[in-house]
């Protein structure tokens, strides 16, 4: 599931530590905030998400039944991977850190 941006309301640390009760009664309710020190970001207030269960474990399902489809078809890690190439490098190529 996809974040959806909302606009954070921007509160200063000291009024976020002098009003927190408040500040996590409005989270609760769905607000964000953006926590500054100095004018600068450094943290941020937001509702807590409870995790889709039953999203995850489909996805789950999903890769297992890919690996059993390979698994059958004879392909193994191994096989997909460049003489001395390790998982790790072939699941980062190409990115550009």
């Amino acid at each position: 599931m996809k974040p959806t941006l909302v606009a954070a309301e921007p509160v200063s640390a000291y009024d976020a530590k002098t009003h927190l009760p408040k500040l996590l009664e409005r989270a609760a309710r769905g607000e964000r905030f953006v926590i500054t020190r100095h004018g600068k970001p450094v943290a941020q207030l937001i509702p807590f998400e409870q995790g889709d269960e039953a999203a995850v474990r489909q996805a789950i399902d999903k890769v297992e039944a890919i690996r059993a489809r390979l698994a059958r078809q004879g392909v193994t890690l191994a096989s997909v991977l460049a003489p001395g190439e390790t998982a790790r490098e072939m699941a980062h190529a190409g990115h550009r850190y």
